[in-house]
């Protein structure tokens, strides 16, 4: 008597976006370290905000959304026309009575650089903070017009 036998097979469905999807997450994993002072201090970068950028005629603004950080704890500064925002969100105290289920909430150092375009006016940019929202304006300044010189015999 012959036993006939059969194998299962499982089936996965492909899915030939999944390696994008993979990338996309990668690329928006924030900056692990940074130097905080250029003296060799090492900080953990553990979430980075999420940024709006737009430009008119007149200047770039970038949105920066920072809730629960106190604006006096928020650094912005500009440096070889590098724009850096940094601080950090300090995280509450959670007690296991409060039977948590999902906390997606980031909490800790944040760390955002931007290079700006040689149009930006670094001595007149201005932060203002409104609502968890960093709003940077960023004005342009008059770019020379290039002009035909003439060769002179």
């Amino acid at each position: 008597m012959t036993t006939l036998r059969r194998d299962t097979m499982s089936l996965t469905r492909y899915n030939p976006w999944s390696v994008f999807d993979q990338l996309q997450r990668e690329l928006n994993m924030p900056m692990t370290k940074f130097d905080t002072e250029d003296n060799g201090n090492i900080a953990t970068a553990n979430w980075a905000p999420a940024v709006d950028i737009k430009e008119d005629d007149k200047a770039f603004t970038l949105l920066a959304d920072i809730p629960g950080v106190d604006p006096d704890e928020i650094e912005v500064t500009m440096d070889k026309g590098v724009l850096t925002i940094k601080g950090e969100r300090q995280s509450e105290k959670k007690t296991e009575e409060e039977n948590y289920k999902r906390v997606e909430r980031q909490y800790g150092v944040f760390y955002r650089r931007f290079t700006l375009p040689d149009s930006a006016n670094a001595e007149a940019i201005e932060a203002h903070s409104e609502h968890g929202v960093l709003k940077i304006t960023i004005p342009k300044q008059e770019v020379a017009q290039s002009r035909r010189i003439s060769v002179k015999k």
